[in-house]
């Protein structure tokens, strides 16, 4: 009998992550991430159960100033979504590319409290949390989450978490427990059969993005006990905003040489401003503290975007990020508009996490035989002239050199480009994206 309930179950596994392993792309600026956790009923019925309640009355252990596990966080997230971003390259080198690491990560961590034995493993090596314990992870996320939430009266940034539960399945309590007092989780119980499920959670995601992300689930499927879902906004007003008077129809030169007219924001400052001989580099304030920026890499004329590629990694980006100084200069910046939506199971497996979406995944400090059946990720973005609404973290340091004069920068970005928005406080990769054609 165990010997055809395995069979079963992996021939199931194969029929399902024949579909799943797939990508699928939209593009997006809110950032929404969805895991659905797919449950395995035994024979005789071992699993069937009920979400216990009240969980526990224990509160997660009071915030602090951030210390080393909660940079160590940041560290972690950083390298974990350049890693992320470059294994979507490999098959998406020509298109506008979007994606929040921030979400990923986070509600990755949500899910990484439920692992156990070698599948904890493989989640620690791919989001690169060896090291450090749960509760080092756990206190670094409520501490990282504290520190991100509107930082500026002139930019809001929100952070939602939440898990839907599947009515009659049972849950770890202590799963469900460091949910809610580390990441703030809403739990829900929904009875997965009744069709308006989908527009209960789809309706959750829409609120939480304020409107920019309508849903996130297509459908409920009938093995599905459990959703893991994150959602960012982020809305940020220049520091300084583009004149629309100067906004003018400008050629944009395409990664095949060819150009096209598109609206191109302009305008003259001081800058924080950086530059090789293969890129320029520039970073564009939000509010007023100027704690979030949205980082423009352009690479030169003598080079490219796929060359700039090979050296993007979370080692250079630590570097770069020292060597940005006041400059005087001007920049020209497309305004652009990008919805995004991946699937990420081929991805996450390529990483490192294949056996969490397998028939060996050890979930059991969520559950009894769980596996993750699906990671979706969504995202919005828009920049115009006075600001970006989207969601993403990112961590700049700044090292204040008395350089001899130099005379103005001038950097006209008509060509394709890398970006990010980055918490320059926690050092936060908010959003990581790229632009080979604007569209508005």
């Amino acid at each position: 009998m165990d010997k055809l309930m395995n069979s079963s179950r992996t021939n199931f596994l194969q029929r399902r992550y024949g579909v799943s392993l797939g990508r699928r792309y939209v593009l997006a600026a809110t950032s929404v991430v969805l895991m659905s956790v797919l449950g395995y009923s035994q024979i005789n019925g071992s699993t069937s159960a009920v979400a216990e309640s009240p969980l526990p009355n224990t509160e997660a252990p009071p915030l602090t100033p951030m210390t080393k596990p909660e940079q160590k966080i940041v560290a972690a997230n950083t390298k974990f979504g350049f890693k992320l971003f470059a294994e979507i390259l490999k098959e998406q080198k020509e298109e506008n590319i979007f994606i929040s690491p921030s979400s990923i990560a986070m509600v990755l961590a949500m899910t990484y409290n439920g692992a156990s034995g070698s599948t904890q493993k493989v989640m620690a090596h791919a989001l690169e949390l060896k090291g450090l314990n749960l509760q080092q992870i756990n206190n670094g996320y409520a501490e990282l989450k504290k520190l991100l939430v509107n930082p500026d009266e002139k930019v809001k940034l929100d952070i939602a978490n939440s898990l839907w539960l599947n009515q009659g399945f049972k849950l770890s309590p202590e799963f469900l427990q460091r949910n809610q007092n580390f990441y703030q989780a809403e739990i829900t119980n929904l009875n997965f059969k009744d069709p308006n499920s989908v527009k209960t959670v789809n309706r959750w995601v829409k609120e939480n993005t304020q409107g920019k992300i309508d849903k996130i689930l297509e459908r409920i499927n009938n093995d599905d006990v459990l959703f893991l879902i994150n959602a960012i906004y982020f809305k940020g007003s220049w520091n300084k905003e583009f004149d629309r008077t100067k906004t003018q129809e400008l050629p944009f030169t395409l990664a095949s040489g060819k150009q096209k007219l598109h609206p191109m924001m302009s305008q003259s400052d001081e800058y924080k401003y950086y530059e090789t001989e293969k890129f320029q580099s520039v970073s564009l304030p939000y509010g007023e503290d100027e704690r979030i920026s949205f980082y423009v890499f352009l690479p030169k004329e003598n080079s490219s975007l796929q060359e700039f590629y090979q050296s993007l990694n979370a080692s250079n980006w630590g570097k770069w990020m020292t060597q940005f100084k006041k400059r005087q200069g001007s920049i020209r910046l497309p305004r652009f508009k990008t919805e995004y939506d991946i699937t990420l199971n081929k991805t996450l497996s390529a990483l490192g996490m294949r056996e969490a979406f397998t028939e060996k995944a050890n979930f059991s400090e969520m559950g009894n035989n769980l596996a993750i059946s699906e990671v979706k990720h969504k995202t919005f973005v828009e920049v115009n002239e006075e600001g970006t609404e989207a969601a993403a973290t990112t961590s700049v340091g700044v090292v204040p050199l008395s350089a001899p004069i130099e005379k103005p920068f001038q950097m006209i970005v008509s060509r394709p480009f890398f970006y990010a928005i980055r918490d320059n406080k926690t050092g936060s990769l908010l959003f990581v994206g790229s632009i080979v054609e604007p569209n508005v």
